[in-house]
């Protein structure tokens, strides 16, 4: 009998039967308030009427029509609608299907573009799961042990990670530059360095917002070494944060970001956005792709954008997401050291009483929670932080119905 591999260990014992909204329903009747979204995946909710309605229209006429080889209607469709809510300036698209091949495809674009080998990253970030992606993660060992060699070229540069280093953010900042700087002079000269990859909102990392000033200061820098500044907005794009995306808290201007997770609801596309003039310095032939653009997914993708922008999520996301950070600092206990985040990613770091990661509470947590009905999911290189995500479409009654049982799992510990 085949099964799937072992190696794959799951966060709940939950079978699905269906999602609709905010909540899962299992196979045995119960129902799940899901703060999960499949891992920031289902911006809509589960099964959005409209996203379902445009996937099944577009299955009837077109399921695939590889993007090299033919257009399709819905591919055009999606990339004039994304011009009109991309950042300025990035008007070119190329599309993929996971976050690890956006990834891939804006290192290739910045190493050819700009003739240079090597990028810099920032401890603490998650890119993705395949060789180059990986070498580019450390927000966990777990992503890259094993494999080994790893790609070269890429070099790491502190994130201000204030509560880390027991420092106030400005302290951080400093040192982050700081530190930017010193690697500039000692690993990676600016004239050998591509691009800077950076996540907004740290993710498998930690759930660590960035800052403004931190942000601005790599801007600087890129500009006046040349180099290109890459924002990951797998995670925090399509309303996640509050924002469209993430980078747009921080007054700051990128040369690509790479998109996925909430841009089509749950159906599998990923893509990058720089400008015209950059992705054409992309050489002949080095993107591609058999089910990038996929015609399905692209006509989910334009719901999705249709959806987000007429029932308001942004804007939900900004004030549900302050009320879920509110409610999780309120009843923080002396097991929590920080809470953190930014729009509807919130994350509360569970501690020792000497201040050291403590992962078996994290973890304890999460299973509480999920036996009282919420589904959670831990993350930070220790697994010692609890991430809440729900769906950008979450009610305020919701926010307090999931508040409520994270009350519970916590007298509990």
């Amino acid at each position: 009998m085949t099964a799937l591999s072992p190696v794959l260990k799951q966060a709940t014992p939950i079978t699905v039967d269906h999602g609709e909204g905010c909540y899962l329903h299992a196979t045995d009747g119960r129902r799940y308030l899901d703060f999960t979204a499949g891992i920031g995946v289902t911006s809509t909710g589960h099964c959005h009427p409209r996203v379902v309605e445009a996937a099944r229209a577009q299955v009837g006429s077109l399921i695939h029509g590889q993007y090299t080889t033919v257009m399709h209607r819905p591919l055009l469709a999606l990339t004039e609608r994304l011009g009109e809510v991309l950042p300025t300036g990035l008007d070119s698209l190329f599309f993929s299907n996971s976050g690890s091949e956006a990834i891939e495809a804006a290192l290739r674009l910045a190493r050819q573009a700009t003739g240079r080998p090597n990028v810099i990253v920032f401890q603490g970030g998650f890119h993705g799961r395949t060789v180059a992606a990986a070498t580019m993660t450390t927000s966990g060992t777990r992503f890259s042990a094993g494999f080994s060699p790893l790609m070269a070229g890429v070099h790491v540069a502190p994130f201000p990670t204030a509560y880390r280093y027991g420092w106030s953010e400005e302290q951080a900042t400093d040192f982050a530059l700081r530190e930017l700087d010193y690697l500039f002079a000692t690993q990676s000269s600016p004239a050998e360095t591509a691009a800077l990859f950076v996540e907004p909102v740290l993710g498998e990392g930690g759930y660590i917002p960035g800052n403004t000033r931190f942000f601005q200061g790599l801007r600087e820098r890129a500009d006046r070494h040349g180099i290109l500044l890459v924002f990951d907005e797998i995670q925090t794009g399509f309303g996640r944060t509050g924002k469209f995306f993430g980078h747009q808290h921080f007054d700051v201007r990128p040369d690509v970001i790479t998109i996925a997770k909430g841009l089509a609801s749950g159906f599998p596309l990923s893509g990058i956005a720089a400008s015209k003039e950059l992705m054409a310095q992309a050489w002949p032939g080095s993107q591609g792709g058999t089910y990038g653009g996929n015609a399905v997914a692209c006509a989910a993708a334009l719901a999705t954008i249709e959806v987000i922008e007429s029932e308001g999520l942004v804007d939900n996301a900004a004030k549900r997401g302050q009320q879920l950070l509110t409610g999780v600092r309120d009843r923080a206990t002396a097991a929590i050291g920080d809470v953190r985040g930014l729009g509807l990613m919130v994350g509360a770091e569970f501690v020792s009483a000497t201040g050291e990661p403590d992962t078996a509470t994290a973890v304890a947590a999460q299973r509480l929670a999920v036996d009282k009905g919420l589904l959670l999911l831990t993350c930070g290189a220790h697994m010692n932080v609890v991430r809440m995500i729900p769906p950008l479409i979450v009610s305020a009654a919701q926010i307090d119905d999931a508040l409520e049982i994270w009350s519970a799992v916590l007298a509990e510990l």
